[in-house]
């Protein structure tokens, strides 16, 4: 049982970080400038895959929590619900623009699920990660 949680937290970390780099590649994108546009008939980067990415990673996360009990995980389902509507709405238009992206970016379901995510993976960090104390030994000790 152990061992199918490892590889299921393994998994979310996979796609909670797809959807967090895709959100890094559309603050770039968004500050380009890029006029409203059909991404077939304009040069690269495409914000398009990026976004599915997004989505396809954020329902298999929303999928991976289905059913959980877990207060906390119930919230982030809920939010990559809403998040996900957002992204869908953006990907079925027609034209993409830098301005589109960055009122996507700025959204809350958006954000929300990035903070989610942030928290979440606090949680699953390995030991090895987690701060050193061993700079607290090189401090000086208090006088006595």
């Amino acid at each position: 049982m152990e061992g199918e949680r490892l590889s299921a937290v393994k998994d979310l970390e996979k796609d909670i970080e797809v959807v967090e780099s895709g959100y890094e590649f559309l603050l770039a994108y968004a500050a380009q400038g890029r006029p409203p546009h059909d991404e077939n008939n304009y040069p690269p980067p495409h914000a398009r895959p990026t976004l599915q990415n997004m989505l396809d990673s954020m329902q298999n996360v929303a999928g991976a929590l289905a059913g959980s009990e877990d207060d906390y995980e119930q919230v982030i389902a809920d939010d990559i619900r809403k998040a996900s509507a957002a992204l869908k709405f953006v990907l079925a238009q027609p034209r993409m623009s830098s301005e589109l992206v960055d009122n996507l970016n700025a959204s809350i379901h958006l954000r929300s699920v990035l903070t989610d995510f942030f928290l979440y993976s606090e949680v699953f960090r390995p030991s090895a990660e987690a701060p050193s104390l061993a700079v607290n030994a090189a401090a000086p000790k208090p006088a006595q």
